[in-house]
C-alpha cells in the first residue's frame, strides 16, 4: 500500500477543509485488497453547525453505506489529524484494520496513548501509525488557528 500517495491525499481534503473555513483534517477510506479509495472528505462542523460532524463519523457512515455493511475490517484510514476519543471509538465499532495519522494531538487526540477505548479486552484495536506527513498537517493547523486568533 502506497501510504505516502494516501497520506498526501488526505491532506488534500484537509486543505479543502481549510478553504471552506473548517479545522483542517481530511481524510480518506482505503480498501485493503483493491488498494483504491472508497471515500474521502474532511470536517465539517463548522458549516453544518454540528460538533460531530468529525471527518471520521462521515468517512465512517459514507463507506459503511457504500460497503452495505455496518464493519469496514479490510480497510484503512489516512486521516491527518490524531482522531478523538469520540472518532476512536467510532473507528474501533467500525472494525477498521488500519489507521495512519499525521499530526498528534496532544489536547485531543484518542489513539497515541491507547486511550480508554482500548484498554477494555471488548473494543477491536487497529494497528496505528503516527506522524506521517506530520509537518503538513501541522502547518496547515497552525495556520487556520492563528488565522481564528487575530
Amino acid at each position: 500500500m502506497n501510504i505516502d500517495y494516501f497520506m498526501s491525499e488526505a491532506i488534500v481534503e484537509a486543505r479543502k477543509a481549510y478553504i471552506h473555513n473548517e479545522v483542517p483534517v481530511g481524510g480518506l477510506i482505503v480498501d485493503n485488497t483493491t488498494k483504491s479509495i472508497l471515500v474521502r472528505g474532511y470536517n465539517k462542523m463548522n458549516n453544518s453547525l454540528n460538533a460531530i460532524n468529525h471527518c471520521e463519523i462521515s468517512l465512517i457512515s459514507k463507506a459503511c453505506k457504500k460497503l452495505q455493511s455496518k464493519y469496514l475490517t479490510n480497510t484503512t484510514l489516512f486521516i491527518s489529524l490524531e482522531p478523538c476519543i469520540m472518532c476512536a471509538a467510532a473507528i474501533s465499532e467500525a472494525h477498521i484494520s488500519k489507521v495512519y495519522f499525521g499530526a498528534y494531538d496532544d489536547k485531543k487526540g484518542g489513539l497515541d496513548n491507547l486511550s480508554f477505548v482500548f484498554k477494555k479486552n471488548n473494543f477491536f484495536l487497529p494497528e496505528i501509525y503516527g506522524g506521517i506527513h506530520e509537518k503538513e498537517s501541522l502547518i496547515l493547523l497552525k495556520k487556520f488557528f492563528k488565522s481564528k486568533r487575530r
